[in-house]
């Protein structure tokens, strides 16, 4: 008995870029003896055995029913609007890594029944490529130029090619299309320019670039000579100032000390204006108790300068004649009358 029958069996496996379109063909032929409803089922079989078959799509009863699986909603049609017209094929919009898997497309009507497998591979373009060097650029080292993806589905290959002046890469060159890295030993000045790579996968490419200068080796004894020099510099200028500090320190600590260190055992000296006001109380004393008779030596005596404090403990005139010094109560107080105190007058004489 003649039964329906797919007739989409060119392609079995797909590979297509993250972010396209793909659809999966699934046509049929209807027999008269097929009397039954149709019915159309696209389904994903999981990798995993022990996992249910999950219904994507299905088609029955003049319906379409795109509700089953939340990951494709709204990225999932049948091709053709009208799948009873013999063509169920599916379309899945802006694909991504996670669709890869086994589709499975089934054809029911009674009594016939047909199904055809398909497998989807997601594959990831290259993207977000890095070209970085390694090791010093100078001459006669080995330079390391490197090249990696951030994105890109396995397996990538790598390539490197140089831009500016002559395009063939150095002859002492090694290049290792897996990892992307480039060594070029024993550098030399003409290895300097631009350098790109180019990394690759079954659907797609991406590239970036990098910029190599070859300079003649650095004066490292010389750099580490003035770096050591520098630093004794900069600590003796510290010791230096660490030290005017201190001593600053010390000298106000010092003034300080001096200044509030009163003894108590030394008495205040005597103002200048007290000993002129003690001089001068002294003569007026001794004025008082002399007699007109003696008015005259007495006046020769100069008042016109007061006496420093040294005054009481200036030699005498006369050596061989020095007056006794007799302490004179306050006659003032005691009521008595003045009493006369011999006196030397300028010649030597006894007044």
């Amino acid at each position: 008995t003649r039964s329906l029958t797919i007739t989409s069996v060119d392609q079995s496996m797909f590979e297509k870029a993250q972010g396209e379109k793909v659809t999966l063909p699934c046509t049929f032929e209807l027999s008269e003896e097929d009397e039954g409803p149709l019915d159309i089922e696209w389904v994903l079989i999981p990798a995993d055995n022990q996992k249910r078959e999950q219904i994507i799509i299905m088609y029955a009863v003049d319906r379409i029913y795109n509700h089953y699986y939340a990951a494709m909603t709204g990225r999932m049609q049948f091709t053709n609007l009208d799948p009873k017209s013999g063509d169920g094929s599916l379309d899945i919009l802006n694909l991504k890594a996670a669709d890869t898997g086994t589709y499975q497309c089934k054809v029911k009507k009674a009594p016939g029944v047909q199904s055809k497998k398909i497998q989807l591979t997601v594959l990831v373009k290259p993207a977000r490529t890095k070209c970085s060097i390694e090791g010093s650029q100078e001459i006669g080292k080995d330079v390391t130029l490197k090249c990696v993806s951030q994105e890109g589905s396995p397996l990538l290959s790598y390539d490197w090619r140089r831009v500016s002046g002559t395009q063939d890469l150095p002859a002492t060159s090694m290049l290792n299309k897996n990892t992307g890295e480039l060594l070029l030993k024993n550098a030399s000045r003409e290895y300097s320019g631009t350098y790109n790579c180019v990394a690759s996968n079954r659907v797609g490419t991406d590239e970036c670039s990098v910029e190599l200068n070859v300079t003649p080796p650095v004066n490292t004894a010389g750099i580490i000579t003035g770096a050591i020099i520098g630093t004794l510099l900069g600590l003796s200028v510290l010791c230096s100032l660490i030290f005017c500090c201190c001593k600053k320190h010390r000298e106000k600590k010092y003034e300080k000390e001096v200044h509030h260190d009163i003894r108590e055992d030394v008495p205040p000296p005597k103002s200048r204006s007290s000993t002129a006001r003690s001089y001068i109380g002294s003569n007026r004393s001794s004025l008082g108790s002399m007699s007109p008779s003696n008015m005259e030596g007495f006046t020769k005596t100069p008042y016109s300068q007061v006496p420093s404090e040294d005054f009481e403990r200036a030699p005498p005139q006369n050596p061989a004649f020095a007056p006794s010094k007799v302490a004179a109560p306050n006659l003032s107080r005691m009521g008595a009358v003045p009493v006369m105190i011999p006196a030397q007058s300028k010649d030597g004489s006894i007044v």
